[in-house]
């Protein structure tokens, strides 16, 4: 009996002991499997829950949870979240766009030369069928995109973390169809000519689950203030359609030198953008070959030395504000472009460090409730600093 026993204690022994080899295997492998959080953020309008739902439809062709054989192997997360097979089906708020135009803004790093390439292989394809960079999507068009590795640019976004974390202090306007920021001064709105990432850039990495970020307009990079962004076609459609019909208003503030004429209301100079050696662009007043330009100003606050004037661009040329001021007499203070050089150093002496030209408000219509909207944006510390400084007349 006492042998027996011993035996059956031996082989509870081993089975336990297997089942422990197996439960610290288990372990083993949940622990190198990599953890990916979501963010939401507290403030997001409930509106974005309709946006997801009708969000396209993509199917992986490998499944999630396949077992690891050899844990040892796996050093980083890269290893594991290899490129899949994506299915993606057009619905009405993609329809209608290029395809190349599509890609482009879905596979976020991946070059436009390389997308042409895999079109013309048949690694992406609609419908199962080959097409070329034309093509137009259709509502419930299937795409077959072939695994391809994007480029997440990592280390640019990683430069930019604390501006991408204080632009979230900048939104003035959300919902689930646009975005009103107040850009700050010296941000490229873009990436780009030497730039790793502009605002756009950086918006997208606030707003991971965003599916659509795209300007509506621009702004100069040392111009601040508000600046709209789509977040369906459907409201980049209709917002530029408001542009081109003059529906939008956007009112800008400036300082200037010298004493601004109440009468001076309408500059009507027009503009040509001129190309130097150098590779840099300048706007010049050109009355004959000159596209046609008009600037409504209106006089805010008299200084000794400066005004600040309000200015209202009917046109929206390249620099026009700014190369309006300087042909009126009047050049906007440390505008290194069109500026004055001694109203500049009078104005860095009191503590102006960047060009003061504020895009103050913006009126369109909203493209969804067709309500009328005027979105502001404050002057930024360092500005109400320096006009506190300044004599008042």
């Amino acid at each position: 009996m006492k042998e027996i026993n011993s035996q059956k204690a031996n082989h509870v022994h081993k089975n336990k002991a297997k089942t422990q080899h197996r439960s610290v295997e288990k372990k083993t492998q949940h622990a190198n499997k990599p953890v990916v959080k979501k963010i939401k953020h507290s403030n997001k309008p409930a509106a974005q829950k309709t946006q997801q739902a009708s969000k396209p439809v993509v199917r992986n062709t490998q499944h999630e949870k396949k077992p690891v054989e050899n844990t040892a192997h796996i050093n980083s997360a890269e290893e594991v979240e290899r490129p899949k097979v994506r299915y993606i089906t057009i619905d009405s708020e993609d329809a209608g766009q290029r395809i190349d135009n599509f890609l482009l803004r879905t596979l976020k790093g991946v070059p436009k030369s390389h997308l042409y390439r895999l079109m013309r292989k048949g690694e992406i394809r609609v419908n199962k069928k080959r097409i070329k960079p034309v093509y137009k999507l259709a509502i419930n068009d299937e795409l077959r995109i072939a695994p391809i590795r994007v480029s997440e640019q990592k280390d640019a976004v990683s430069t930019g973390l604390t501006i991408v974390a204080n632009l979230e202090k900048q939104i003035l306007f959300e919902d689930d169809r646009l975005i009103v920021i107040n850009k700050p001064s010296g941000m490229a709105v873009h990436g780009g000519s030497g730039l790793s990432f502009g605002l756009i850039e950086a918006l997208r990495a606030l707003r991971p689950e965003a599916r659509m970020l795209e300007l509506v307009h621009r702004l100069d990079r040392d111009t601040s203030g508000c600046l709209l962004v789509a977040k369906k076609r459907s409201a980049l459609r209709n917002l530029h359609e408001q542009f081109r019909d003059k529906n939008v208003q956007k009112f800008y503030h400036a300082l200037v030198k010298g004493h601004w004429p109440t009468k001076l209301t309408r500059v009507t100079e027009a503009l040509k953008k001129n190309d130097l050696k150098s590779g840099e662009r300048v706007v010049v007043v050109d009355n004959q070959q000159g596209k046609e330009s008009e600037t409504r100003f209106r006089v805010l606050e008299r200084y000794r030395g400066a005004t600040l004037v309000r200015a209202f661009p009917v046109t929206g040329r390249t620099h026009q504000i700014r190369v309006h001021c300087q042909t009126s007499g009047h050049c906007i203070a440390m505008d290194a472009k069109y500026g004055h050089e001694e109203f500049d150093e009078q104005m860095k002496s009191k503590g102006l460090k960047r060009l003061f030209l504020h895009a103050a408000s913006i009126e369109f219509t909203h493209p969804k409730t067709e309500q009328r909207l005027k979105i502001e944006a404050p002057l930024e510390s360092s500005l109400e600093r320096l006009l506190s400084k300044l004599v008042k007349e």
